[in-house]
């Protein structure tokens, strides 16, 4: 198997991804607000480092060379979103916001991180639910909330996991939820989906879900969506051995979208992930919408799809190449999507979330939510620099680092494709050179006049500037008989 490299750039933006639109929640459904049509999730958990780690100086989208180096292979899989854990909400995520988003790719991104007053203690949250916690929470949600492909935020990911957490969290994640969402209400230039990721605990499986989603006061306090961190389709199963058919009935009657928010079990190696032919099939996607494979880069729980060398280089593992085959597979499928189906003109606002009981089995919850102490923050917004799009420049463009095979060798020869902007027609790759091949290309051509940007939320700065002065971009190409 050959492993083919640029000598400079990484990514592959066709024109139809110059312009990548918001996505929001109607009913069920993950929708585009431009085609109207629903969206599936296929992506990745993304997290170097490892999802319960945190960093200092540097973050998953701060290192414009890692981006490069890692979207040029989110693009191979086909995928459209990545989950990050954590971010540090001081640092600059322009350049791979603008990447991602030229690739076409979202972000689902949680809030919370494991430094102190940047997440709920599941036992005592009452101690952490601050001031400070959620100034920290406002930062993380007002620097991402300017980005068109901010697909969604967690509000928070497995606090609720055991019988005292499910005693003493729920109503503090509810609360979290709320005033997550009345900032992006009063600060963000359009409503942002937000949500909950979950282990998939039998005992709270359901209860959880439904006081998630229902609200007393306020639409505010109920969820978005719901994710679930499931890992029961393990080696040779199907849809009913799994047990995805006892899940897909427990959530038939959410009213709101629920996706894989991890998924990918690796106690049989290499994993197959057979679980995407049921995910992405009629037998889920009337109830679910996607997932997201735990997780790109190899950490000490042994999940990885790719290893991530001392020097920076990428080794690819080989569950990277059944997860790449199992994704193109799934674009092939033409699922059945049933009343997700052409949306177009038939839901004009989403049904008011129910109302909450006054109990819920095997969680202690109350109707009155714990009261905001920050109101201030969330009228003025946080004193904190909203994200942009910027020009990508050739130095930003440019990734020292290699793509290792599954063996460890570097293979085949460097080569680049040229795939024109949009009304420019078929171009021929360009020739090849002893050391490297289109190093730099320009072409003076009109630029494009789309943007990033949805009606919703015009912003300068967008991917038309870096169009009009790049308009050819390379892309990692693998052989033929790479599978």
């Amino acid at each position: 198997m050959t492993v083919m490299l640029f000598f400079t750039l990484v990514l592959y933006f066709p024109a139809a991804l110059a312009s990548i639109h918001p996505i929001t929640v109607v009913g069920k459904s993950f929708i585009d607000t431009v085609t109207q049509q629903p969206f599936f999730i296929k992506g990745v958990d993304y997290q170097p480092g490892g999802s319960s780690g945190a960093f200092q100086s540097f973050d998953p989208l701060s290192d414009p060379q890692v981006c490069a180096r890692d979207i040029a292979l989110f693009q191979k899989m086909k995928l459209n979103t990545i989950r990050v854990y954590n971010i540090d909400s001081s640092l600059n995520h322009d350049a791979c916001m603008t990447m991602l988003a030229a690739a076409g790719i979202y972000l689902v991104l949680d809030v919370n991180s494991p430094l102190p007053d940047h997440h709920l203690n599941r036992y005592e949250p009452w101690s952490t639910y601050t001031k400070e916690y959620l100034n920290n929470v406002f930062l993380v949600v007002h620097q991402f909330s300017t980005y068109n492909n901010t697909l969604a935020f967690f509000a928070g990911n497995e606090i609720i996991n055991d019988e005292i957490s499910a005693s003493k969290s729920p109503v503090y994640v509810k609360a979290v939820v709320r005033d997550i969402k009345q900032y992006i209400r009063s600060n963000s230039p359009r409503i942002i989906p937000v949500g909950y990721s979950a282990a998939d605990d039998l005992n709270y499986r359901v209860p959880l879900t439904r006081f998630l989603e229902c609200a007393t006061k306020d639409s505010t306090e109920a969820i978005d969506f719901y994710g679930v961190n499931s890992y029961q389709w393990c080696g040779e199963q199907t849809f009913y051995t799994s047990g995805y058919s006892v899940l897909v009935d427990a959530y038939i009657n959410f009213s709101r979208p629920v996706f894989f928010s991890e998924y990918g079990c690796n106690t049989v190696q290499p994993r197959k992930f057979g679980e995407m032919r049921s995910l992405y099939s009629e037998d889920m996607n009337r109830v679910f919408s996607g997932g997201l494979i735990y997780e790109f880069t190899q950490e000490p729980n042994n999940y990885g799809l790719v290893r991530v060398l001392p020097n920076k280089n990428v080794q690819l593992l080989p569950d990277f190449h059944q997860a790449k085959r199992q994704f193109a597979a799934a674009a092939e499928l033409k699922p059945s999507t049933g009343s997700r189906r052409n949306l177009r003109g038939k839901v004009k606002v989403n049904p008011s979330p129910p109302k909450c009981e006054a109990n819920y089995a095997k969680i202690h919850t109350t109707k009155i939510l714990p009261p905001c102490p920050v109101l201030d923050l969330i009228h003025k917004g946080v004193k904190s620099k909203q994200g942009t799009y910027v020009q990508l420049t050739d130095s930003l463009l440019k990734s020292p680092f290699k793509v290792l095979d599954v063996d460890g060798k570097l293979n085949g020869m460097y080569k680049a494709e040229v795939f024109a902007n949009e009304g420019e027609g078929e171009i021929e790759p360009c020739a090849d050179s002893d050391d490297s091949m289109c190093d730099t290309l320009t072409h003076d051509s009109p630029s494009t006049s789309q943007t990033l940007g949805g009606d919703k939320a015009e912003q300068p700065n967008l991917l038309d500037a870096f169009l009009q002065k790049v308009n050819w971009i390379f892309a990692y190409l693998f052989d033929a008989g790479s599978t």
